[in-house]
């Protein structure tokens, strides 16, 4: 985790602290139910809630002699519980303490995203319905095609990450299990019980077949969907970019006084932050990969996973959380300019227009491969020479032969494009 580009609410849940303290809950839970069915002497358990304490600094200590950190913590724990703790961690084994606690830390972070995500969203429909109207030119390859508007740029990036909302909702759900099976998971030595009252008490749903360990395709599924809202970050982030060159100058990340955007070159207004975006979504990405590749382990279990996910679980999620953040108030404070929009509409002489021209022509008994050459032919010298879409056709013989100058002129009215913007916004934002 690189402080740059981490938000406290999310460092604290990977922090030794946050961990620790799940594992104490995981373990003193465990002995309440082992108590209720009369395994371990209830004192015991009691003991363990009241005395149980832990110190970071001597648990590092202990885990430098033993090399192993759940038999370092439980020796802590001891330190502090006494004699009752030889009934602490009975007939469990270390996957259940570190899968469980993984579970814990996992769904943590996905509240935290999912809350992301819902300024975000909120964001998106604010700035969308500001732009409902605001015709833009649509492009296809990076070329213009056809008018739409802002807001419904904006309204189709709102809809992926409402996607991703439900995604990463089913992604907790499905990465949220409790394992407390013991070694190999036949819950030889541990009553299925004391799984049913850990997972109870955490808001877990019970692993049904844990292994020893929780299966890694819930994990996988898990960072796999935090790739594709990454992938959506960098897509919104992109659209934002191109908008921002100054060749186009549609919308443009808020520029605070005394920024500065170069060291050189004192003009510059840079896209720093989609920049930014775009490289923190590349990392979240890169995560989903050795995720996949956790999924294939050695029989009952190995631990081959354990180092990437000491690693992906905060990396992956702290740059997620703040690049959501940092989008938002992107979106919150994106200057747009729709008279810009307007100039860059009309630049290329109503070339845009050519689809309705077209069909208008095959209307009228003109054959589409007659129409399209006969379109086509008057956009070049607009292309090549800047000359007026609208005179040229109005000089083609053949154009005229099927239509009246009024046609024409019907099928350069911007209206036509926009006529269906609040059928889609309703399909969106159900207004």
């Amino acid at each position: 985790m690189i402080p740059r580009y981490s938000r406290p609410e999310m460092t604290r849940i990977w922090e030794p602290e946050n961990r620790f303290r799940i594992w104490f809950e995981i373990e003193a839970h465990a002995m309440d139910a082992m108590a209720d069915l009369g395994i371990v002497p209830r004192e015991a358990a009691k003991a363990v809630w009241e005395r149980g304490k832990w110190d970071i600094a001597r648990i590092d200590e202990i885990e430098r002699e033993t090399k192993h950190d759940v038999i370092a913590f439980l020796t802590n724990l001891a330190e502090h519980v006494g004699p009752e703790a030889r009934f602490v961690h009975q007939g469990m084994t270390s996957s259940d303490v570190l899968d469980t606690c993984l579970a814990v830390q996992l769904t943590q972070a996905a509240d935290l995203l999912l809350a992301d995500l819902d300024a975000l969203l909120a964001a998106l429909k604010r700035r969308a319905l500001e732009h409902r109207h605001t015709p833009t030119i649509g492009r296809s390859h990076g070329i213009h095609a056809e008018p739409t508007t802002f807001g419904v740029k904006l309204a189709g990036h709102y809809a992926a990450f409402a996607r991703n909302k439900v995604r990463l909702q089913a992604a907790r759900a499905e990465v949220a299990t409790c394992a407390i099976s013991g070694a190999v998971g036949t819950f030889a030595n541990i009553d299925p019980r004391v799984e049913e009252h850990v997972a109870a008490r955490l808001g877990l749903a019970v692993e049904p077949v844990s292994t020893q360990i929780i299966p890694r395709d819930r994990h996988a599924m898990f960072f796999g969907v935090l790739g594709v809202i990454a992938a959506s970050i960098e897509n919104l982030a992109t659209e934002i970019r191109h908008l921002q060159r100054s060749e186009v100058r549609e919308a443009e990340e808020y520029f605070s006084p005394g920024q500065k955007g170069s060291s050189a070159m004192p003009h510059k207004r840079n896209p720093v932050l989609t920049e930014n975006l775009t490289g923190l979504a590349r990392m979240v990405r890169a995560y989903v990969t050795p995720a996949l590749e956790n999924v294939t382990l050695w029989h009952e279990r190995d631990i081959s996973h354990s180092s990437v996910e000491r690693m992906i679980g905060p990396d992956a999620t702290v740059t997620l959380d703040f690049a959501l953040a940092r989008l938002t108030g992107v979106i919150d404070k994106l200057v747009v300019y729709p008279e810009n929009m307007k100039a860059n509409l009309d630049q290329l002489g109503g070339l845009h227009n050519s689809q309705r021209v077209l069909l208008a022509l095959t209307q009228a008994g003109m054959s589409r491969e007659d129409a399209y050459r006969a379109v086509q032919r008057n956009a070049m010298p607009v292309w090549l020479e800047g000359k007026d879409f609208r005179t040229l056709l109005k000089a083609d013989e053949e154009v005229m032969r099927h239509l009246t100058p009024a046609t024409i002129d019907e099928a350069f009215d911007l209206g036509y494009h926009t006529k269906h913007v609040d059928t889609i916004f309703a399909r969106v934002f159900g207004q």
